[in-house]
């Protein structure tokens, strides 16, 4: 019978353990947030229109296609909520039957599974580019994959480093500088976050414009399992 205390952390995340930017944790979370650049170049760009990481731009995106807006696609909007909602439940489920002592063994089975996803989809794209049916089974992948890691990165509640969404990261940026009073508190975070989420968007928009989409889901696994590597280091 699951606890009621285990039930709570998963709900409600606590603050989340006071780690330093070079800590194998939080290398490990940038080279996620570096991911997520090549991701959104992918699915947005490459998928219809349709964003697998960042679920407010999905219920936007089905809005305008509501509207009439062309090149928008409630289908694809709707497949990816559907597996993002899916993997978050997943990633709850490993919170809860995982006792703290074993966070490690965790992040390792979501990190190595994030990478196998997207393995999984280069190959459907190697195989049926993305027309069609493909096209829904890789942003199901997708989405499945980042479901998957925002409720295992929420979980964990590491200040700043969210991964996928930069919002709030830049929200932070200015309100807290010391141009509006504030201490500036983890302020080269913020700034690497942004970084790193640029970093992977460039050369992922590039190899999609290029036809080589397949190629960024390739890097993608790569980088997620290379991910997993610099955490258990």
């Amino acid at each position: 019978m699951t606890s009621h205390a285990a039930v709570s952390r998963t709900a409600s995340p606590s603050p989340g353990p006071q780690i330093h930017d070079r800590h194998p944790l939080a290398l490990a979370l940038f080279g996620l947030t570096l991911v997520s650049g090549l991701i959104d170049a992918v699915s947005y760009l490459g998928l219809g229109h349709v964003f697998t990481a960042n679920m407010t731009g999905n219920v936007v995106v089905i809005a305008f296609a509501l509207a009439g807006a062309p090149g928008f696609s409630v289908t694809g909007s709707l497949t990816s909520l559907a597996a993002f909602l899916l993997g978050a439940l997943l990633a709850g489920r490993l919170a809860v039957r995982d006792p703290g002592s074993r966070r490690p063994a965790r992040l390792g089975t979501v990190f190595a599974l994030e990478a196998a996803l997207y393995g999984v989809a280069a190959a459907v794209v190697f195989v049926r580019n993305t027309d069609g049916p493909a096209q829904y089974a890789v942003i199901a992948l997708l989405a499945l994959a980042m479901g998957i890691r925002n409720g295992t990165v929420r979980s964990l509640g590491v200040p700043d480093l969210t991964t996928t969404v930069l919002t709030l990261t830049l929200t932070g940026l200015a309100a807290d500088s010391r141009l509006a009073g504030g201490t500036a508190l983890r302020q080269r975070r913020k700034i690497l976050s942004v970084v790193t989420m640029l970093a992977g968007a460039v050369p992922g928009a590039v190899l999609v414009l290029h036809g080589q989409t397949a190629w960024a889901l390739v890097a993608s696994a790569v980088l997620a399992g290379g991910t997993l590597l610099v955490h258990r280091g």
